[in-house]
């Protein structure tokens, strides 16, 4: 009987135990302990793949339906909603309960031993300004992972998750600005830290404020999406009609990865056909259509991606649009990506003051920042962290794995 700390990210997923004095991940892909969030229903197989394995088969051709970023369907109406595979539908509820089956089942193969009780990470808030929904969220996730064969399910902010890894290395105590920024969410915690409150059987008194916000990595990725790549497929265009635009919503459905998926039914198709019909700049819609007749809407926004986190240590890039009988490469800047996402780091610049305001600490009274999540990489989201604390210490976490183990180390706490 084991405990673990479980980190369901909407880009990527980890589970980590004790092993020993020590915490550690588990592989979960291969050797890898960091699983890319993604399921794929192999058609030509009948079969169904999650992680790397799932991401490889869609850029291969293998015919299926693929689906990421499925983390950002708790808290909506589409968790209750299903799409269609070749035989039969599945709700996304499921989907999401095939992908923690399975990850369970590879773990305990790794650690060679049943997982009992688990720790689940989870953000501040899964819904921005909506308690019930956040609280319907945490739910569905808690029965989803019951129904994968855990014993105990209980829940701990992401952040207080990378603050309880962080104080594991640190030499003395400290007030810690915690900015988790991942692929769906961006999470904050003021927490004091130090050896000598490791072992506290109750630390609420060393939380200061959480706080986060519904803005992560997936966001980044639309925001440049619509602003570079979708005006090449018609977004902003005009119609026959004067005065009329193209419909922005067939765009923005598009650009998000957890939308892409109802654009591939007749019915989308059929509005598609009629667009191309009454639009001004007919071939942009070609291209459109292209796109969604040959389910290449994952491919694009992979390049985007790509194209992002290329412009994270480069001032260029290339990206690449195809739309099954045409490509085009595309010049992307960081002039570009800054503009086309810089409200989404204003929002987040902006929340952080709101949870050093909670705190009731100045930004002078900060120790570390610890950073940790993907989307920390992204030198326009560093930026707007690090400015709210201009004297504080920067600390790099594990980008993927700090969670997870933080997760785990309250798994032990809790569970033992």
């Amino acid at each position: 009987m084991t405990a673990c700390g479980l980190d369901f990210g909407t880009s990527n997923t980890t589970l980590g135990v004790r092993d020993g004095d020590a915490f550690r991940l588990l592989a979960l892909d291969g050797v890898r302990t960091t699983l890319p969030t993604a399921v794929f229903f192999d058609f030509e197989a009948d079969a169904v793949t999650i992680g790397q394995a799932a991401v490889d088969s869609y850029v291969s051709g293998v015919e299926g339906r693929l689906m990421r970023s499925i983390k950002s369907m708790l808290g909506t109406d589409l968790i209750d909603a299903d799409t269609a595979l070749r035989k039969g539908r599945i709700s996304f509820r499921a989907v999401i309960g095939t992908f923690l089956d399975t990850v369970k089942t590879r773990a305990e193969a790794a650690h060679g031993a049943p997982l009992t009780d688990v720790v689940v990470g989870r953000p501040v808030h899964f819904v921005d300004g909506d308690p019930a929904g956040d609280a319907a969220a945490e739910e569905t996730l808690g029965a989803i992972a019951r129904a994968a064969g855990f014993r105990e399910v209980s829940f701990q902010f992401e952040p207080i998750a990378a603050a309880l890894d962080y104080e594991q290395q640190v030499p003395g105590e400290e007030l810690a600005l915690i900015a988790d920024i991942g692929g769906g969410t961006s999470d904050f915690s003021v927490v004091r830290i130090g050896p000598e409150r490791r072992g506290r059987p109750d630390r609420s008194g060393d939380i200061l404020a959480n706080d986060g916000i519904r803005v992560g990595g997936t966001d980044f990725d639309r925001d440049l999406s619509l602003a570079t790549a979708m005006p090449e497929l018609g977004h902003g265009s005009a119609m026959k009609r004067a005065g009329l635009l193209a419909p922005r919503s067939i765009y923005f459905d598009l650009a998000t990865w957890s939308k892409i998926n109802f654009l591939y039914t007749n019915k989308a198709m059929a509005e598609l056909e009629r667009f191309r019909r009454d639009s001004a700049v007919p071939d942009n819609i070609e291209r459109l259509i292209g796109i969604v007749e040959h389910r290449q809407g994952h491919a694009l926004a992979m390049a985007v991606e790509r194209a992002k986190i290329a412009l994270s240590d480069s001032d260029e890039t290339r990206l690449a649009i195809d739309w099954g009988d045409g490509e085009l490469a595309l010049p992307v800047d960081v002039a570009g990506l800054n503009r086309a996402t810089g409200a989404l780091a204003g929002r987040i610049g902006d929340r952080i003051r709101s949870c050093l305001a909670d705190a009731g600490v100045t930004p002078d009274r900060i120790d570390a920042v610890f950073l940790t999540g993907g989307s920390t990489l992204l030198p326009q989201v560093r930026a707007a962290i690090l400015a709210e604390a201009p004297g504080a210490r920067v600390v790099e976490g594990n980008i993927f794995g700090s969670v997870g183990l933080g997760l785990t180390v309250e798994a032990q706490r809790r569970y033992g």
